[in-house]
């Protein structure tokens, strides 16, 4: 199973998974960049995926049906271009073989969902949208603090070893975040320089690992002391997650 990265806009990346014939891509916001990857390949589009209504993710929807031998699958409580299977929390689809089991993922938008497969395809794979990122966690437009951190919380919980399909390439500045929460977390740093070194080959810094994002990331790392400390000296009222996290958006946010 082939799991690529296709650029799209300026720094989104439309995800496709392919067994040599069948192709599912995820989050295809322009059509132009899946079109071309089909026929690179000569690959059949069997099913599109989902996470959430922003037009740089449902953008391209329509203009792939032609091309579409399958269904289209979404967040049921989102408006997505119709037709497509509404799905929720807990519910499992099953595409190219592999089950991907539905996890509501709420904070960047109210109806967010992510899509997670246990490992038929190698190691585990999770394609969260815009939920999280590497380095970091997506912006609040619809939902709260509270369901961010619940939504984290979720996807922090699963394996280690599970690659982290983010749906933008906002990692460097993100890991520069990173540094200012924790100037002295040296797996930040390292991270950091890495991932430098795959964007001046023009190479993407995705797919992360839950591992990794465990040691770099401060929205999932509210609990540690450090970084609680930082959230607090802008704004944090206490050294409850929530609040943390909460400062830490507000913080990144306006942070430059």
């Amino acid at each position: 199973m082939n799991l690529i990265a296709l650029p799209a806009f300026t720094d989104n990346y439309i995800w496709m998974l392919h067994d040599g014939t069948h192709a599912v891509v995820v989050d295809p916001g322009e059509s132009a960049p899946v079109i071309a990857a089909l026929d690179a390949a000569q690959l059949v589009l069997a099913a599109i995926l989902v996470t959430h209504h922003h037009a740089d993710h449902v953008g391209g929807i329509d203009a792939l049906r032609p091309r579409l031998q399958g269904p289209v699958f979404g967040p049921q409580r989102e408006r997505i271009p119709e037709p497509f299977v509404a799905l929720s929390d807990g519910e499992q689809i099953d595409v190219l073989g592999l089950r991907f089991e539905v996890i509501d993922v709420p904070g960047h938008t109210s109806g967010h969902i992510a899509y997670f497969n246990a490992g038929g395809a190698g190691a585990p794979i999770l394609f969260c949208g815009d939920t999280l990122f590497s380095g970091g966690c997506g912006r609040l437009f619809e939902g709260t603090p509270a369901q961010m951190h619940r939504s984290l919380s979720r996807l922090a919980a699963l394996p280690g070893e599970t690659r982290v399909c983010c749906a933008h390439e906002y990692t460097l500045s993100n890991l520069k975040f990173a540094r200012a929460v924790e100037p002295r977390n040296r797996d930040v740093a390292d991270y950091a320089a890495w991932c430098e070194s795959r964007r001046a080959l023009g190479q993407p810094t995705l797919p992360s690992s839950i591992a990794r994002e465990l040691e770099v990331n401060p929205f999932l790392r509210v609990a540690d002391n450090a970084v609680a400390q930082s959230a607090r000296a802008h704004g944090a009222d206490s050294d409850e997650p929530v609040a943390v996290l909460a400062a830490l958006r507000q913080w990144k946010n306006d942070f430059r």
